[in-house]
């Protein structure tokens, strides 16, 4: 697959940040509806994971580009990324619902702004090393600043600092995520990229979601009967697809950024309108370009 120009990357990243907003508010309803928070993380990839299994069915790309993984020589902890994205989705399901989604945003973009960072500079994402320069600094600096602008009319002692903690945490997780999934996706496909990030996600996050009882006697007879509860995993497999296209193109903190853009728009809709949030996607849409200089 050929690398997209940089402006289409983006475009497709903040796609994904749309996504991920939703899914973070569907999981977390779905989880207290039920009356355990980590079954909307279950569901998110125990559906995603069917999707991807009908992928191998109809999909000869995502076939070959398993079959190709075997001779590409990655080590073996880039198959690892998926362990990312099942992190930030059970950490999502915990938190939203005490923070919010716009709340939840700040923790996780400061997370994933420093963790990309240092992703970048390491060297882990198929976009290759990449320097520690002023305007990328700058970039992740003016990312952070945009999403505690668009809580700027939140009182502190409303926030619960551990889920923030969480949060960033879970942020950092994503930009992991996206640097090993993009390895993978190059190495083959990105069809397989996004089969190996749920064959690595799903064990994990079930069997968490099993330990922490979301299947409890009596949880089939809470199920909602709400469809939009139930997308969490289609929107997580345009989440992998979305970052695995622009991590292999602009590398992982530009890609986080632009994740927030959608992140932040989405919230317009979902938290109500607020000239905080307004100022704070322009200021991220500022930072995406300023990460863009050379």
């Amino acid at each position: 697959m050929k690398r997209l120009p940089a402006w289409a990357a983006l475009g497709v990243a903040s796609v994904g940040g749309v996504a991920s907003a939703l899914q973070s508010a569907a999981n977390a309803e779905l989880g207290e509806r039920v009356g355990n928070a980590s079954f909307g993380a279950a569901l998110n990839v125990a559906s995603g994971s069917v999707i991807v299994l009908v992928g191998l069915l109809v999909l000869p790309s995502m076939r070959l580009g398993l079959r190709a993984l075997r001779g590409s020589g990655l080590p073996w902890w880039a198959y690892l990324g998926g362990l990312g994205g099942g992190l930030f989705v059970t950490v999502a399901t915990y938190a939203v619902p005490v923070v919010g989604v716009a709340v939840f945003t700040i923790a996780q973009v400061t997370g994933n702004s420093l963790g990309g960072l240092a992703v970048d500079r390491a060297g882990l994402a198929p976009a290759g090393r990449l320097p520690l320069t002023r305007p990328r600094v700058a970039g992740a600096v003016l990312g952070v600043t945009a999403v505690a602008l668009a809580q700027v009319d939140r009182p502190i002692g409303d926030l619960a600092v551990g889920m923030l903690a969480l949060g960033v945490l879970g942020g950092a997780a994503v930009a992991i995520q996206g640097a090993l999934n993009g390895r993978v996706s190059v190495a083959s496909t990105t069809s397989a990229g996004t089969a190996v990030n749920f064959a690595t996600a799903a064990p994990a996050v079930l069997t968490a979601a099993t330990l922490l009882g979301a299947f409890a006697s009596g949880w089939s007879s809470r199920l909602p009967h709400h469809w939009y509860l139930y997308v969490g995993g289609t929107l997580g497999v345009i989440i992998v697809v979305c970052l695995l296209v622009s991590v292999r193109t602009v590398g992982v903190l530009r890609t986080g950024l632009s994740v927030v853009a959608g992140q932040l728009a989405t919230a317009l809709f979902l938290d109500g309108i607020h000239a905080p949030v307004v100022a704070a996607a322009a200021l991220t849409v500022a930072a995406v370009a300023i990460t863009s200089r050379r």
